[in-house]
């Protein structure tokens, strides 16, 4: 296969290599600029906050908020948990002190979408001293007022030298600003957008272990999902304050591949041909209002989300000896709505913040699913209908929480939450039933900060899990030779939750967090048995895991070596529970138990140069149905490098090579002749893959 060199990647280098003769103003990035320290000004609220302001970002020259808040030494932006409907806070970033209320953007578009320019300070403090219920450990507030109208825009073409078609169409484009009293995003993402390859051997060993199948295979994967959006703030009369967004977007996903595959002793030598299509939209409308209401306030949020969700699956051999050809297909259309309503009342009382919320959420899917064989004569397939992965769920949840949090001490804060969601579950179609739940919910959190630089935080939460309701109803995997048969007994995990979080700030060297989270689960959602020989989504009744997550920052400014820095992030985490189908202690399902991500970035003082590396590496364990044992993973490691200059007229540069240490695409599947564990080997598949080296350039900048 020939590497494809294009005259994007010429075009590129001539550029940058141009900004090093222009004449340009260049600000030399000095030291790391250390936060400032205040107290909140929060009577009741004693905890300080450290402070920065764009200055201390300069050395960056962000574009955006995403730029300026991923650089915040130590600080780890978290999305917001897979919770049942909006619940409390999960994620830790707040905009101008509160949260947003949709569901559609990542905390990644959010920041995006809001200029440098607009950005007034970041402000870094422990989630249990403020007044929002749920926050624990470090939250980001981004403070931030657009004043004029403008506008910012990225680019990144990514170009693979093996199997996959170019990448031109992820980036994005925001325009900002405000007019009297509103103030105004409108984007267009496609940050989503992937063209993802792999090819090589794929063995087949028998019970002796022989090979008894060899496979040459090239799939590919493009997707492309554009998402036009709008977020708006109005500033009401008097206190009050106004939000309101909306979203739509296509999606577009294809899979393509292509399995040359000879020697088998039961089938014969064959073209097998396997495609998977996927184009969905979706829509999104969300607002708030919150004003002053008696001795407190109220905020009223709502939210209407609408998906409409077609997927096709085909396998077709095609014998190489030119005999008839064969294949099945599943078709599924689902179509998924959710309905929001909140109310939050806040109110300070007894040297403490009060908060009484209520919500009311509505969730459904109507799924119609048929499965189908190939007629080599017609040359497309007879469908019927799959009655089991047919059918509709539908649930209707209410949740009250009463919150409470009040400083126990100048340097210790304390928040509580109590409270009970009632749900009521049905589901049509094969089996469907009726099923009505009670269950506790609620926190208690803890944040100390004896010192300016230190730091420490833990929460105790008792957690109820999203379901997706594609899980009840069965499912056919025809590649692999798999299906799921339905559940209607199906049931949200629930958790107890433990978490600790330490933070220390290292003056000019940097910062180290410490994290520490243990699960104590109950109906883990894994593979059960079905009947004799059957199997489902569905419960097991105890599991558990922990974790402890390490994040740096390393100046290496104090070293002499002024514009370095180093920023780690390693994860080790372990899980247990008993396995349904043979007793045994182990993991969980697919369960990543080692992750290690590194990056080394240095902007080169007095110019507008930076280069860096970057790796990653991820440990994956196995994933567990009734007859077999399948890993899949990519690695070991992902390592990258780039070089960025940061004033090409007027605009950021960026070129990266990835995967430069020759990553693969893995699979190790064991198949047993009945329940693993317990009957003989059938077979084992062993696939490796190459992937490839990618080229991506990135040119971002405002208008």
């Amino acid at each position: 296969m020939q590497i494809k060199i294009h005259a994007t990647a010429v075009a590129i280098g001539v550029a940058l290599a141009s900004s090093a003769v222009r004449a340009q103003d260049i600000t030399a990035p000095g030291d790391e600029t250390l936060p400032t320290i205040v107290e909140n000004p929060a009577a009741n609220r004693p905890a300080e906050r450290a402070v920065y302001t764009p200055a201390d970002f300069q050395r960056f020259a962000p574009r955006n908020a995403w730029d300026m808040l991923s650089r915040v030494p130590g600080f780890a932006i978290k999305e917001s948990q897979e919770r049942r409907g909006l619940g409390q806070a999960t994620s830790n970033v707040l905009f101008n002190g509160a949260r947003p209320s949709n569901k559609s953007d990542d905390l990644e578009t959010q920041l995006t979408r809001i200029p440098a320019a607009n950005v007034e300070r970041i402000e870094i403090v422990d989630g249990a001293s403020l007044d929002i219920p749920g926050l624990s450990g470090q939250v980001a507030n981004l403070t931030y007022k657009a004043s004029r109208t403008s506008g910012q825009f990225e680019w990144r073409p990514v170009m693979r030298a093996h199997f996959a078609d170019e990448l031109y169409t992820r980036g994005n484009v925001s325009v900002s600003g405000s007019t009297g009293a509103l103030q105004y995003e409108v984007a267009l993402n496609n940050d989503e957008a992937r063209r993802s390859a792999a090819g090589g051997q794929t063995v087949i060993r028998g019970r002796s272990g022989d090979a008894i199948e060899r496979r040459d295979d090239v799939w590919t994967s493009n997707h492309d999902a554009p998402k036009i959006s709008g977020q708006f703030t109005w500033d009401g009369p008097g206190s009050s304050i106004a939000h309101f967004g909306a979203s739509y977007q296509q999606i577009w996903h294809h899979y393509r591949e292509s399995s040359e595959r000879t020697g088998s002793p039961t089938y014969p030598d064959r073209l097998r041909r396997i495609s998977e299509d996927n184009d969905s939209w979706n829509y999104q409308f969300s607002g708030d209002f919150e004003f002053a209401a008696g001795p407190g306030r109220l905020k009223l949020i709502g939210l209407e989300r609408r998906s409409h969700e077609p997927y096709s699956s085909e396998v077709i051999d095609y014998p190489l000896d030119g005999s008839a050809a064969s294949g099945d297909r599943y078709a599924q259309l689902g179509k998924l709505e959710e309905t929001i309503a909140r109310g939050e009342y806040s109110w300070k009382m007894l040297g403490g913040d009060w908060q009484l919320a209520a919500e009311a959420a509505y969730n459904s899917l109507d799924n119609i699913a048929s499965l189908g064989t190939f007629d080599p004569v017609e040359g497309g397939f007879t469908s019927q209908p799959f009655a089991e992965a047919s059918g509709g769920v539908k649930e209707d949840r209410y949740e009250a929480i009463l919150s409470f949090g009040r400083p126990l001490a100048k340097s210790l804060s304390l928040q509580i939450a109590l409270g009970a969601e009632h749900s009521r579950i049905a589901q049509t179609g094969p089996g469907g039933i009726t099923r009505v739940f009670d269950r506790p919910k609620g926190s208690i959190s803890l944040a100390w900060k004896p010192t300016n630089s230190f730091d420490l935080s833990a929460k105790l939460e008792r957690r109820v899990l999203q379901l997706d309701f594609y899980d009840f109803l069965a499912r056919a995997f025809l590649d692999d030779n798999n299906q799921n048969a339905s559940n209607a007994d199906l049931r949200p995990q629930q958790d107890w939750s433990w978490t600790a979080e330490m933070n220390k700030r290292l003056g000019r060297w940097g910062s180290t967090k410490l994290e520490f989270i243990y699960r104590d689960v109950q109906d883990r959602v894994d593979i059960i048995p079905v009947g004799a020989t059957g199997e489902a989504v569905g419960n097991i009744d105890k599991a558990w895991a922990w974790a402890i997550v390490s994040t740096n920052t390393l100046n290496f400014d104090p070293l002499g070596w002024k514009g370095a820095r180093l920023d780690t992030s390693i994860v080790y985490q372990t899980s247990g529970l008993k396995d349904p189908f043979t007793g045994q202690t182990r993991n969980w399902s697919d369960f990543v138990d080692w992750e290690f991500e590194g990056d080394f970035r240095y902007d080169v003082p007095a110019t507008n140069w930076a280069t860096g590396v970057s790796a990653s590496y991820m440990h994956q364990q196995a994933g567990y149905r009734r007859n077999q044992v399948d890993r899949i993973w990519e690695g070991p490691v992902f390592a990258s490098a780039f070089i960025e200059n940061k004033n090409v007229m007027g605009l950021t540069m960026r070129f990266t090579v990835g995967n430069m240490l020759n990553a693969r695409s893995r699979r190790e599947r064991t198949i047993y002749e009945g329940v693993r564990g317990a009957s003989p080997i059938l077979s084992t598949e062993s696939r490796d893959r190459l992937i490839g080296p990618t080229f991506t350039y990135m040119v971002k900048g405002t208008f």
